[in-house]
């Protein structure tokens, strides 16, 4: 077993304060800083929010300077330009789709935790050489799943994953009762149509919701 890096020994650490991590996108930074007001008080206070959006950034800054209960990371992280943006705006972790090795060299010094994407062994190998043990399975349900995933464990045992793209409700607790499945991550919990007519009291309902699943 290889030693793990700080941030990723930290990394598993997030997922005791909740084992769903909502996904969002949000470009109003009014509406960001609603969405994880409504989030923490479902019961999630881990929000993923992505840099898919134009103004992700002035998003993120304005969720981190107004809920400070909210610990926020920024997702869809590509290169070391995106990551130093991402933590002066306060990110609290960071979260890959993919990994490079220039992104691997980034990962393996940031300062918060960091979980690396993979969507293969081979890719959890060359991390796992590296130090990173805690890494996201993305897109999970088109890269196999939970089947994936439980072929995974018997020759990656000291690796923990958190699932994301394509799980909803009815599939996480099939992926929570894992061995391997520290946490998953999805956008079921705040869907775009509530975030756009401002429901936020309905997306706390499904934060309660989700903040209940237990593993099957």
């Amino acid at each position: 077993m290889f030693a793990s890096t700080p941030a990723q020994l930290a990394a598993r650490d997030l997922f005791k304060l909740a084992r769903i991590v909502p996904v969002v996108s949000v470009d109003d930074p009014a509406d960001g800083v609603a969405l994880a007001r409504a989030l923490v008080a479902g019961g999630l206070p881990i929000v993923e929010m992505t840099l898919r959006s134009p103004n992700a950034l002035a998003v993120i800054r304005a969720i981190a300077k107004a809920v400070p209960d909210a610990v926020l990371g920024v997702g869809t992280v590509l290169d070391k330009e995106q990551a130093a943006a991402a933590l002066e705006a306060g990110a609290r972790f960071l979260v890959s789709p993919g990994v490079t090795p220039a992104l691997a060299e980034v990962a393996a010094n940031c300062p918060v935790p960091f979980l690396p994407g993979i969507a293969t062994v081979s890719e959890a190998m060359r991390l796992r050489e590296m130090g990173f043990t805690t890494l996201k399975f993305f897109p999970a349900e088109s890269s196999g799943g939970i089947a994936a995933l439980k072929g995974f464990h018997p020759v990656l045992p000291d690796i923990a994953f958190c699932p994301t793209g394509g799980i909803d409700a009815g599939k996480a607790p099939a992926y929570l009762a894992l061995p391997n499945v520290v946490g998953l991550g999805g956008s079921w919990i705040a869907p775009a149509g509530l975030v756009k007519s401002r429901d936020f009291a309905a997306i706390t309902a499904l934060a309660r919701t989700a903040s209940a699943i237990l593993p099957a």
